[in-house]
């Protein structure tokens, strides 16, 4: 009988019989299909330690694909901390002070020398910090969601261990932008009694022209970034001499973008995140009760171009090692591995405001 049949029936058996024994070796917690099938490869796959060394590797790149592509919508450090990829995990930082903003006489007379300019110098050096997390999907919920269509189970946990990953970047780069020993004397403020923006007499417009003139000062250009923590947001957004800027112009809530109009920055960016503190219980605000007004480059190639900041990021992270399963556990185990270090290139292009609220 079976000889009667076409290449596509016997092939098309063959597939059936080894969904049926793939079943049933799941529901018995031994799964044979691969957690690759549910980010949507459409392929069968079988359990891991089976899979050639060639087979293994086309695996990494599908897993880091996600990894990579994942983005938080309240995550903002990279707004004062683009990344840009390093290929060694230590060297020193390329700084940048005034003289990258200088104007240069680039006249030669005939037969006199070519003028030379280097951009950048060796700074302090870095070191890449690794984050290294497992995300863990257990079996028994693989089979359940095997039973669901639509639903990319190893996406969903991969992109849930990559929130951690990013929030504690986060937390690293508001460190750093927040420490106020590092800007010179001119370049912060702590705002208190009626000059705070949450008071009725403060004046957050007056106080940004100021801020931008000061950063125009010392490098020759106008910032183009302002990160505001939720509470300064708060703070400028309903302070009584922003309202009636729009009075008469909106009815409607202000918003960043209409700020960012109105203080003549690019971009605004408000920073929501918060983290539990294990020592009081309470939930903290990463950027705590402050304001950064920085002039960062729109959209650097390399850590050569002059921004207020930069993340050193590893040439290919973050990226996810080869998945494995954990028989103890009986899980699929998802190692993701991200190796980065925020930096301050250039000091002077940046104003901190702190306690606005």
């Amino acid at each position: 009988m079976l000889s009667k049949l076409t290449q596509h029936q016997k092939a098309f058996l063959l597939l059936f019989a080894f969904l049926v024994f793939a079943e049933i070796c799941g529901f018995l917690g031994y799964p044979l299909l691969h957690p690759h099938d549910l980010i949507g490869m459409g392929a069968i796959g079988i359990g891991i330690g089976n899979l050639s060394p060639s087979q293994a590797r086309i695996i990494d790149p599908i897993v880091t694909e996600v990894v990579q592509g994942y983005q938080y919508p309240q995550l903002v450090g990279s707004a004062l901390f683009p990344e840009v990829p390093v290929s060694t995990r230590g060297g020193q930082i390329v700084s940048f002070d005034k003289t990258a903003f200088m104007k240069f006489n680039l006249r030669r007379a005939p037969g006199a020398g070519t003028k030379r300019i280097e951009f950048g110098y060796a700074g302090l050096p870095y070191a890449l910090l690794e984050d290294s997390v497992e995300g863990k999907v257990p079996f028994e919920i693989m089979q359940d969601a095997e039973r669901v269509p639509g639903i990319n189970l190893a996406a969903q946990y991969l992109k849930t261990t990559m929130q951690v990953v990013k929030k504690s970047l986060e937390s690293d780069q508001a460190a750093l932008a927040l420490n106020a020993a590092l800007y010179p004397a001119n370049n912060t403020v702590v705002l208190s009694g009626t000059s705070k923006w949450s008071n009725a007499a403060g004046t957050p417009t007056a106080d940004i022209l100021d801020y931008r003139e000061a950063i125009r000062t010392a490098i020759g250009m106008y910032p183009n970034t302002l990160l505001l923590s939720a509470s300064a947001f708060k703070a400028a957004r309903e302070n009584p001499n922003v309202v009636a800027r729009f009075q008469y112009t909106s009815h409607d809530s202000i918003t960043a973008e209409m700020l960012a109009n109105l203080w003549e920055v690019d971009k605004i960016v408000i920073g929501t995140d918060v983290y539990y503190d294990e020592t009081t219980g309470a939930m903290v605000d990463v950027w705590g009760n402050n304001a950064v007004l920085a002039y960062v480059p729109p959209a650097p190639s390399s850590q050569q171009e002059p921004s207020f900041g930069y993340t050193y990021r590893m040439v290919g992270a973050p990226y996810a090692e080869e998945p494995y399963q954990d028989r103890n556990a009986k899980s699929w185990i998802y190692p993701v591995t991200y190796e980065r270090a925020p930096v301050v290139t250039s000091i002077d292009s940046a104003f901190l405001i702190q306690t606005p609220a």
